[in-house]
């Protein structure tokens, strides 16, 4: 499995890097909205329990407040996104990947470059996060944050699910999620190399 993008390391790894468009690409960005959307979801639910049995909350306080809620959650859903793009354009764009992959597992890694200046950002987002206590300041310090490296060991794998559109391959096990890029014409190969070497009872999603 080699092309003019994978290359075969003498320690019989494939290596190759995929640098993707942070503005045309949205998979970040919907992997964070998803995880903010829960995060208020539970919240709602928890502030609305807390009122239960009240004698005063009837259904017409719970559709208020539900209303309100809903309010709140689409503008909270707003300010992540703008500091979606904010991280975006502080990091030029890209999402630059560094991938190893053997018959063992994956290997998912920011090239050392952006993962120094991630590390920046993180901590000049945390600290304009806390002082104004805005969504936005902690959506921009969450994305700096995020892992270096994740490694995914096919015998663990649980499910694969394939985005061509977006040069995707999702690599998922128990508590990790892991995030396989490749380039239109590799991309079919990397696939089927994966499953090929995932075990049968786990869920393909093409």
């Amino acid at each position: 499995m080699t092309s003019k993008n994978i290359v075969l390391l003498p320690n019989g790894k494939y290596s190759w890097v995929y640098e993707m468009s942070l503005y045309s690409n949205p998979t970040i960005l919907l992997i964070l909205l998803k995880i903010f959307f829960w995060i208020f979801t539970v919240m709602g639910v928890l502030l609305s329990l807390l009122n239960i049995g009240d004698s005063w909350y009837g259904w017409p306080e719970f559709l208020d407040f539900l209303k309100s809620w809903a309010i709140f959650m689409a503008c909270a859903l707003a300010f992540v996104t703008v500091g979606y793009y904010i991280y975006a354009l502080l990091m030029g764009g890209k999402y630059c990947v560094l991938f190893e992959m053997n018959d063992e597992g994956v290997l998912h890694k920011q090239m050392p470059k952006q993962v120094k200046k991630a590390h920046l950002l993180a901590m000049l987002g945390m600290g304009i996060g806390a002082a104004s206590g805005n969504v936005q300041g902690f959506a921009t310090s969450a994305m700096a944050r995020a892992k270096s490296q994740m490694y995914s060991s096919f015998k663990s794998v649980k499910s694969v699910e394939a985005y061509p559109s977006r040069n995707l391959i999702k690599v998922n096990s128990t508590l990790n999620y892991n995030q396989v890029y490749a380039a239109d014409e590799d991309f079919e190969q990397v696939l089927h190399y994966i499953l090929e070497r995932v075990p049968k009872k786990a869920k393909i999603r093409l």
